[in-house]
């Protein structure tokens, strides 16, 4: 009898795997990603109790002491130590004090490319308890001021390559009492001071910790910019608690201090600041800082640096898998890929092509209070849905009107039931329509803004970090983040982005807001309205900028002028590629401008009976977009 009970319970052992794994395939990666979720909590838990308290600094110091003669960053075949890295931004910190404009805990704005003094100096910064301003190193006039005086920077740092760019903002700057100091070592320029030389001549005395001392973990730590809804770019808080947050993003997907991270991508967003930098400080490994992407040459500097792990975007994939194939394509060491935005097809494509790289697709944003790991490696899913995640970071998709750019409410008078074959959720009147969807559903996502997944907002921006606040989604008095992504669950409980919603496309891996270029077009001398949207071209992540156009009265429209007036205002990814003219532009019974209908015609001639151009750099002009021209752009002859 007990050699049967025994027998019953090792059949059922054996047995249990299988089941789980015929009937449940995702549980055992389920079960190790609440096992990493988990320690990645009481790390973090740990450091957060800590005191002194604990910042990214922090860490970065404990990998200097654990390893000061390690390669932290190497550029241009010039390799910084940890240890070096340490003494340079002490000696950038300290030529900063000497500086009369500035006193530690100021707010200083970085205007530099990718170099590895970006680097240093956001460090020096940390080390003087400053928020940093990151700006985008491609934006001018009036966008440049706008984003330096969202956070109320006191000093503006600039890269020497971007001195024309600071010149033409430069009376405002002096107006305001702004200390401006270039990267150089000469700078014969009235009101702009050199700033490498005396770097070079500061001591490398280590900074006293008192200067920091004022911080806490709801100081802000770095803006970062990203385009919204409406208006110019919109400063996003990030606090040195999700900073510290920021940590786990590459040690959470086996990320150690033996990897070599290629960074690429611009150190002034997101993903190469707070993945590639940030989470290298965590890991401990080794950068190589590229200034910008290079398709071409990204593989030949994988293979001469050993690099390990890349970061991409959806655009990064495609642009690697569109260069001409070579016999050593899968002669590299790259293991991991950490990104965002790949499509399905080019995910196969680029795995069948470049070798067994595994692929971390993640969805995040800058701002907002929740995220996904497609831990799974689900082709094409951003995530996977699970409970312990939900229980952690409420979330839930709601109904969502593309015609009137807004989420649905209910608009019953008493309470009622949506019902719909799968969950029933109770409304009441004004609350958002909100249920769990049927396999392949589009809705909304929005997550609740709680003490654990908080939403700062944006600096100097009270009614732009409103508009992002949904309330009373599911219940009176509750409080939501609104994504502006649509996205739709599986059976299988992945999670797919389906697109962003709103007047924001996105283009080379930037947000475009469409309100801003709007304003850029009408402040030209012909064009009286402008309704600016993304369109999608076969072949391409993303949209491209598209503007339908109204000339002001007794005026033509005139390529080249218009062509010169984006150049000088938008950098080149916010640039409208195409432009419709129009008798008038279409507006809602709400006088919203109507886009649905345009972006549905998209730019196809055959289908458009007003006039077209595209945006032509030879000619450096708008030229007619012609039947021809239309088929070399389908046909990928013509390069967008």
């Amino acid at each position: 009898m007990e050699m049967y009970l025994l027998s019953i319970i090792l059949a059922t052992i054996l047995v249990i795997p299988f089941t789980l794994k015929t009937f449940y395939p995702y549980v055992w990666m389920d079960i190790l990603y609440f096992r990493d979720l988990l320690r990645i909590l009481v790390r973090f838990v740990s450091r957060r109790r800590r005191r002194p308290l604990f910042f990214v600094l922090d860490r970065f110091l404990e990998q200097r002491s654990a390893h000061p003669d390690k390669p932290f960053i190497v550029f241009e075949n010039e390799a910084y130590s940890y240890s070096y890295t340490d003494k340079r931004s002490d000696k950038t910190a300290n030529a900063l004090q000497a500086q009369s404009g500035y006193q530690a805990g100021d707010t200083v704005a970085l205007f530099m490319g990718n170099e590895p003094a970006f680097m240093f100096t956001w460090l020096a910064l940390a080390k003087l308890g400053s928020p940093v301003a990151l700006l985008n190193h491609n934006i001018r006039s009036k966008s440049l001021l706008h984003c330096f005086n969202c956070c109320k920077a006191k000093v503006l740092i600039a890269a020497s390559e971007l001195k024309e760019a600071v010149e033409d903002v430069l009376p405002s700057l002096l107006d305001q009492g702004v200390t401006v100091l270039l990267m150089t070592k000469h700078c014969d320029t009235p009101g702009i001071e050199s700033f490498s030389d005396k770097v070079d001549e500061a001591s490398d005395s280590p900074l006293p910790r008192f200067l920091r001392s004022h911080v806490t973990f709801k100081s802000p730590a770095v803006y970062i910019y990203t385009s919204g809804t409406t208006g110019l770019p919109k400063a996003a808080v990030v606090n040195q608690n999700r900073l510290l947050t920021a940590l786990a993003i590459l040690s959470s997907n086996g990320v150690t201090s033996s990897d070599v991270i290629y960074v690429n991508l611009p150190l002034y967003h997101t993903a190469g600041f707070l993945i590639g930098f940030i989470g290298a400080i965590e890991t401990g490994s080794t950068i190589i800082l590229k200034r910008k992407f290079s398709a071409s040459q990204f593989w030949d500097d994988c293979r001469k640096n050993s690099v390990t792990v890349i970061q991409y975007i959806g655009e990064v994939m495609r642009y690697l898998c569109s260069t001409p194939k070579r016999e050593n394509d899968k002669g590299h060491k790259v293991r991991l890929a950490i990104g965002n935005g790949v499509r399905a097809e080019i995910w196969r494509e680029f795995v069948s092509r470049f070798g067994n790289i595994q692929i971390k697709e993640f969805y995040a944003s800058t701002e907002g209070n929740v995220g996904f790991v497609n831990y799974a490696g689900r082709i094409g899913a951003v995530g996977r849905v699970n409970f312990l995640h939900r229980k952690l970071f409420p979330y839930t998709l709601i109904q969502y009107d593309t015609e009137r750019d807004e989420p649905v409410r209910d608009a019953n008078e008493t309470s009622a039931n949506v019902n719909i074959n799968v969950v029933s959720i109770p409304l009441i009147s004004g609350l958002h329509v909100s249920w769990l969807f049927l396999e392949g559903e589009t809705g909304l996502l929005v997550s609740k803004i709680t003490d654990i997944a908080p939403f700062v907002g944006y600096a100097q921006n009270e009614e732009q970090t409103e508009r992002k606040r949904l309330r009373n989604v599911l219940k009176k008095g509750d409080l939501y983040f609104n994504s502006g992504d649509l996205m739709k669950i599986d059976k299988d409980n992945f999670i797919y982005f389906q697109d962003r919603v709103g007047d924001t496309f996105r283009w080379k891996g930037e947000n475009v807001a469409t309100t801003e270029v709007s304003d850029i077009l009408t402040i030209s001398d012909c064009l009286k309205e402008a309704n600016v949207y993304g369109v999608q071209v076969p072949g391409h992540e993303g949209r491209i900028g598209m503007a339908a156009v109204t000339v002001m009265e007794g005026a033509q429209f005139d390529g080249s002028k218009i062509y010169e007036h984006v150049v000088s205002y938008l950098p080149s990814y916010a640039r409208p590629r195409f432009i419709r003219i129009q008798n008038a532009v279409e507006v809602t019974g709400t006088f919203k401008q109507m886009k649905v209908k345009l972006v549905e015609e998209s730019f196809d001639p055959g289908r458009i009976q007003d006039p077209l151009y595209i945006l032509d750099d030879k000619e450096r002009s708008y030229i007619p977009l012609t039947a021809q021209v239309y088929s070399g752009i389908l046909s990928g002859n013509i390069k967008l």
